[in-house]
């Protein structure tokens, strides 16, 4: 696993656990990660991953909407 030291402006109060979610919500929601590396990003089982990705207005169905209109036409 790579490791990142980033340096932040004292005026951003964020603390380093909502960076980490920021972070493996939207890597989740580009596709760069899978929900289960994700939650292991943050250190939080899937199921509480997947409460949280809400709060951050990412869904949990990660697949573009074509991908969608195959499945429903080849059911």
């Amino acid at each position: 696993m790579k490791t990142l030291t980033l340096t932040l402006p004292d005026s951003l109060e964020i603390e380093e656990i909502e960076l980490t979610i920021l972070l493996a919500t939207k890597l989740y929601e580009q596709g760069k990660l899978s929900l289960g590396q994700a939650a292991d990003l943050v250190g939080l089982p899937k199921r509480v991953f997947i409460g949280l990705l809400g709060r951050y207005n990412v869904s949990v169905f990660n697949f573009p909407a074509s991908e969608l209109a195959n499945d429903v036409a080849n059911a």
